[in-house]
């Protein structure tokens, strides 16, 4: 298949996967890659990892979520008070069976046949969960970057990074694609959350690349619709899709779940 969808940071939504994975086949797109964190967060875990168990995945890495919910550790260091409130509700809603699936998954890993690494953290040390914001993180990173191309994803905040040849006098140049990272201004009532939407990034020969998609189930880029990304490797794109979908049902979950309040008012402005 040439096209490739990658999945980051579902966050146990299972009505974003929902939309999704039904863009997904609109798409006609069969094959998948995930990077990391299935679950976490909202309200939804064992369903999202039915939803995603059989599909025919090519590559997926562990996210933090799916690395403190799979194990029995209950310190959960690292973690913010609701975050690990709701990391200990996932595992106790998780069958062993699910958390040895998860826990199954690598920190990092390559991509059959398109020159593409992924991970949820950083190159460097995947295990550490830090996280790649700017230009300076982004140079660190493509030291550790041995493919044309590298998916990441753990802030919920999309980022994309484009690094020249080598040019004559021996200096590499690295840019920000600064459209991939558009969000609505801080406080902006006007922009239209409820329109589907895509931004298409063309590959270029000899160029390296490192993505962060975004977050299906918890973005953070004041942009609450779900993100994901279809590399699609006969011509040489990658395109971030933003789509709309029920928050509202995804945040009665959460208080259904009793779930921190803080997790389900968040998704409504992509906090």
């Amino acid at each position: 298949m040439p096209k490739i969808a990658i999945l980051s940071d579902i966050h146990a939504n299972a009505d974003a996967l929902t939309v999704v994975l039904q863009k997904c086949a609109d798409l006609g797109i069969g094959e998948f890659v995930s990077l990391g964190d299935i679950v976490g967060y909202n309200a939804q875990p064992v369903e999202c990892i039915g939803m995603v168990r059989d599909l025919n995945w090519l590559a997926m890495v562990r996210g933090n979520h799916d690395e403190f919910a799979s194990n029995t550790d209950n310190d959960v260091v690292g973690f913010n008070p609701n975050a690990r409130v709701a990391v200990l509700w996932t595992r106790a809603q998780l069958s062993i069976e699910d958390r040895a699936w998860l826990h199954s998954t690598p920190m990092r890993a390559m991509v059959p046949n398109c020159n593409t690494t992924i991970v949820h953290a950083t190159l460097d040390s995947p295990d550490n969960w830090g996280y790649i914001f700017d230009m300076h993180h982004a140079t660190d990173s493509f030291h550790y970057q041995f493919t044309q191309l590298c998916f990441c994803g753990h802030s919920h905040v999309p980022v994309s990074f484009e690094k020249r040849p080598l040019a004559a006098n021996g200096e590499r140049s690295i840019d920000e694609l600064t459209d991939w990272t558009f969000a609505a201004d801080e406080g902006e009532d006007n922009y239209d959350f409820t329109i589907a939407d895509e931004l298409k990034v063309n590959i270029k020969a000899g160029y390296k690349y490192l993505f962060n998609i975004g977050s299906i189930g918890q973005p953070r880029n004041r942009d609450p619709r779900a993100s994901f990304a279809v590399l699609d490797t006969e011509h040489r794109t990658v395109t971030r899709y933003r789509l709309p979908y029920d928050v509202a049902a995804a945040q009665a979950k959460i208080i259904e779940a009793g779930l921190p309040e803080r997790l389900a008012a968040r998704l409504s402005n992509g906090s």
